[in-house]
């Protein structure tokens, strides 16, 4: 496939774009689509709130323990097969879902959905910083697809709120309709690998199972902080086990012949930064998103199709991302893009401390649209920063590790600002007016933690030259796949 000059992309580049921004889409939407009809769910099925909680954490559970997983096996099995494979596993099990009768069918069915979209999503990424030539093409490209993912989220909540109305099971049979289509279109359009991994590469089983198993307990040790006190050995003993498999997974990367995960990536700094800085921001975004949600719903009786468009305003980065973010990045380079955004959610956050009890929606306007842009800025750019300086046969690895540091993120940012919420309502006369002093509180959160990223992003971040300078210094076409 012939990419073109200039960062303009040919019909058959873009073709093959709308097939990976297809599955970033299904993965942002499916995830949305679910957190608004849960309720429903739960009410059908007759579900208690732990069985409840167990069919969303399930899927974070599977992402997150999986993603380091699945971006190195794209890169040692080839991108196209784990690409392929992954969309038909997320497209049985979500099609199991629609057909669940208990509790437990959901659970097992978000978890393996969870773990398809841990090698989806890194193989998708990753087959776009291999088919497009490093620089503008590709910056674009990476943009595109951050923003759709992000609008793919923010689309699935309205989605979502419409299909509940139809029935909650249409919310698991949508998205097999969806990943069908992404099924036909990329086994035509997603190239080969132009070279296999290295011949006689042996498989790293043992770091494999040891990282699959770190990244498990870490994950389950994070979403327990949420419970606040309630079985805290049983979370301190989660996290003190992942901390213990982590430290084994290293040990045995060291001394490993071929190794799941080489140790040597982690020097490349703008890399780790980039993925520590996205952790924060994601983080940040999911905290107060999830806080707002709950004082919509909880604190205004708002339902969840109004409190879904409501936030629609937060989706302005899916047409931000491909639009202005390329120019900014073009001009100003990644560096002071990915800062700005962190400004832009800083205030954004901040605007929203003072939530009243009774503010209208323009009020609250400010604060959704900011930090809309504000994802628009940071996001796609702190995926350029954390793939850009990887050779192509570590670009699966690359893309691994970064939304391992985003899923990671996420966790954090829900289950610390739910834990500190609840630390501030307990003992509290449980009024609105307690609710909402514990709203503020938690609030407090997503601000820390996009301070803590503004200041990795500002001093930390390689500054990389604009793409415009850089297109002189490549060939104008390249030919892959």
């Amino acid at each position: 496939m012939a990419i073109g000059e200039a960062g303009r992309l040919p019909v058959r580049a873009w073709v093959l774009l709308l097939v990976l921004c297809g599955s970033i889409f299904l993965e942002g939407s499916d995830v949305a689509m679910l957190a608004v009809a849960i309720p429903t769910i739960r009410a059908d099925l007759g579900l208690t709130t732990g069985t409840a909680a167990w069919v969303m954490s399930g899927y974070v559970l599977g992402y997150a323990g999986f993603t380091l997983l699945g971006g190195r096996t794209a890169d040692l099995l080839g991108r196209r097969r784990t690409f392929l494979v992954s969309l038909g596993v997320f497209l049985v099990f979500s099609m199991l879902g629609g057909f669940a009768t208990g509790g437990w069918m959901l659970v097992v069915a978000r978890f393996v959905t969870g773990v398809a979209a841990a090698f989806m999503t890194p193989a998708a990424l990753s087959i776009i910083t291999t088919s497009y030539p490093e620089g503008p093409q590709r910056d674009k490209a990476l943009l595109v697809f951050a923003g759709v993912g992000a609008g793919g989220f923010s689309l699935g909540l309205i989605i979502g709120g419409l299909l509940t109305e139809l029935g909650w099971r249409w919310v698991f049979f949508a998205p097999v309709l969806l990943t069908c289509a992404l099924l036909l279109a990329a086994s035509k359009l997603v190239p080969a690998e132009a070279r296999p991994a290295p011949a006689g590469h042996g498989y790293d089983l043992a770091g494999a199972a040891s990282a699959a198993a770190a990244m498990l307990l870490l994950a389950y040790g994070i979403i327990r902080l949420e419970h606040g006190g309630d079985d805290l050995g049983q979370t301190l003993g989660a996290l003190a086990a992942g901390l213990v498999l982590l430290g084994t997974f290293i040990v045995i990367e060291r001394r490993a012949r071929t190794p799941l995960v080489p140790l040597r990536i982690f020097r490349k700094a703008a890399m780790v930064r980039a993925d520590v800085a996205a952790m924060l921001f994601l983080g940040a975004f999911f905290g107060f998103q999830f806080i707002v949600t709950l004082y919509l719903q909880e604190l205004r009786g708002w339902s969840s199709l109004q409190t879904a468009i409501a936030l629609i305003a937060m989706g302005c980065d899916a047409v931000l991302a491909p639009v202005l973010t390329p120019r900014l990045v073009r001009r100003y380079g990644n560096a002071r893009v990915i800062f700005g955004g962190f400004l832009l959610a800083v205030v954004a956050y901040a605007l929203f401390l003072p939530v009243g009890a009774t503010w209208p929606y323009l009020a609250m306007f400010p604060t959704l649209i900011t930090s809309g842009v504000a994802f628009a800025l940071a996001y796609g750019p702190l995926t350029i920063a954390a793939t850009g300086s990887v050779p192509e046969e570590e670009q699966g690895l690359a893309s691994g590790l970064l939304y391992t540091f985003t899923q990671f993120g996420g966790a954090v940012g829900i289950s610390a600002a739910t834990a500190v919420y609840g630390l501030a309502a307990a003992g509290a006369d449980g009024s609105p007016a307690a609710a909402l002093a514990a709203y503020r509180t938690a609030l407090i959160v997503p601000v820390a933690m996009v301070l803590v990223g503004a200041a990795i992003s500002a001093f930390g971040l390689r500054a990389t030259a604009p793409a415009d300078r850089r297109e002189h210094s490549e060939p104008a076409a390249r030919t892959t796949g």
